[in-house]
This record gives structure tokens, sequence and C-alpha cells, in this order.
């Protein structure tokens, strides 16, 4: 009997040690120059960065100023954050026909490439699975 229930102890235990650790990514844009509108977020990996769907996406209003969103049950990895302000409510980034986005945009590490499009080197951070805490600005 005694045999048996530490099997099951040590099958038990293995479980809790063997499961992944996963975390909540906070992000917040403070610097917002109106509240029209709502403001998008994308949580990419590396394959799918700005080029599909992000992994986890979540859109909010503003208030005060202020966007806040919460990607949770998020495992350790590597990530980038990319957001941005639709002003007009069409559910897309407006761009002008020489591609400069019309509306304002952030991503992780707040490094903006002048001559193109966000890059994956300069939004790229890590998680640990445990808490992470990011500010925008647009």
């Amino acid at each position: 009997m005694k045999t048996i229930a530490i099997l099951i102890s040590l099958f038990l235990s293995s479980l809790a040690f063997c499961q992944e650790k996963i975390g909540t990514i906070t992000v917040n844009v403070d610097n917002l120059s109106s509240e029209e509108g709502v403001v998008y977020f994308g949580l990419f990996t590396e394959a799918n960065f700005l080029k599909k769907e992000p992994l986890k996406g979540e859109v909010t209003l503003i208030k005060n100023g202020i966007a806040k969103v919460s990607f949770t049950e998020v495992p350790p990895g590597t990530y980038a954050i990319s957001a941005y302000h639709d002003k007009n409510g069409n559910e897309r980034m407006d761009f002008d026909t020489n591609g400069v986005p019309q509306e304002n945009y952030g991503i992780s590490n707040n490094q903006i490439n002048l001559y193109g499009p966000p890059l994956w080197e300069d939004a790229k951070f890590q998680f640990d699975g445990s808490q992470k805490d990011i500010n925008l600005t647009f």
C-alpha cells in the first residue's frame, strides 16, 4: 500500500514540475492624441510578425487618453507587440498613396523604422512566463 501511495505522489509531483509556466503581458499606451475610435493590439511571434494574424489580438476603447490591454496565458518565448489607433473605426490601418501610415501606431521597444515597416529585430523581447508590463509610444 505504501508503494502505491509513493508512486501516486511521485506521479503527481512530476506533473506539477512538468507544467509550463504561463503569464500575462500588459500593454499600455498613454500618449494618444484623441479618444476617438479604438486601439488594436497584436501579440506576435517571429513567424507571423506583421505578415499574418497575431498570436493573440485585443481591441480596447480609449479612456482618459489611455489604452490598456492584457494578454493572458502566454507561455515563455520571444514576442513582439504591435498596436495602432483606428480613429475612423474601419478596422484596419490607413495609409496614404505613398504607403505612409495615416493613423498612429507603435511597437514594443518603441523603435520605429523610419524607412519602412517595423522590423522584428527592433520589436522583439523575451518573456519568461511570469508578468511583463510594456509601454508603447505612438
